[in-house]
């Protein structure tokens, strides 16, 4: 009888037997935690009737913590007809910039503000076409981006092997080539609100910069003398909303800061 007592008692107690238990038992259902999200909407299917705000309801206790979870959430489960745009998740392509509770940023690295008691509006990135709801046209911006060229251009046959730069060198791209292009910084600036049919803005001269910099590529100067006029660069007045929105942590104000002083140097 002892025997079987402490076998018993051994069962009951083993790691095994407590993971089995707490297993068996129902977990308690968390309360519903309904936050308002207010999105904009619009069809071009109906381009006669103007834009709205619609309003969803999702439970944060079933839902991931960034905006871009939610997003998913009602347009699988609440409206299929919700159009955005996404990709990676993870911040690195760029694809669900938006603005989202008067900041751009990207959904996929904005955190959802869990106090319940205010709304989150969520909008497309500012002064862009829209194509549909959160989904803005950014041909004009890419085609922008190909007017700077954005390779190497060498003046002289190119190498056997690699393009070898030294250490030094290859710190000088630092905060430039993180750039994902998802246009945040550049739907910030008012000056590209107002002129970005002449102005470049900002997330395409901070590219410019970084073939300017690159001691692997020759065409430096031409790549200046290209934004010699008094648009191309010359509309960016330092008012920095592309640094302080950039969800990357980058400095396109000081990129284009540093494209005025070295086209002031070559005079």
């Amino acid at each position: 009888m002892f025997a079987m007592r402490i076998g018993t008692r051994s069962m009951h107690s083993s790691p095994m037997a407590r993971l089995a238990q707490a297993t068996a038992a129902p977990a308690s259902a968390k309360a519903p935690l309904l936050k308002t999200f207010e999105i904009y909407r619009w069809n071009p299917d109906t381009p006669a009737l103007a834009p709205t705000l619609q309003t969803y309801k999702v439970d944060l206790n079933s839902c991931g913590p960034m905006v871009l979870d939610a997003l998913v959430k009602i347009k699988n489960e609440d409206d299929s007809t919700l159009t955005f745009r996404r990709s990676c998740r993870e911040g690195i392509c760029g694809s669900c910039a938006m603005n989202i509770g008067g900041g751009n940023t990207l959904a996929c690295l904005s955190r959802i503000d869990r106090d319940v008691s205010k709304s989150t509006k969520i909008y497309p990135l500012p002064h862009m076409y829209v194509i549909k709801d959160l989904v803005p046209d950014l041909t004009h911006f890419y085609k922008q981006y190909k007017s700077i060229e954005p390779y190497l251009k060498q003046k002289t046959p190119a190498p056997e092997k690699e393009n070898l730069q030294t250490i030094e060198d290859r710190k000088k791209l630092d905060g430039l080539y993180e750039c994902i292009l998802c246009a945040c910084c550049s739907t910030s600036c008012m000056s590209y609100w107002w002129n970005s049919d002449v102005y470049l803005g900002p997330a395409v001269l901070m590219q410019a910069y970084r073939w300017m910099i690159d001691s692997r590529d020759h065409f430096g100067p031409e790549r200046r003398a290209a934004l010699q006029d008094p648009f191309s660069v010359y509309r960016c007045h330092t008012i920095m909303n592309c640094t302080r929105t950039c969800p990357k942590g980058l400095n396109p104000g000081l990129a284009i800061a540093e494209i005025k002083k070295q086209m002031a140097l070559d005079g």
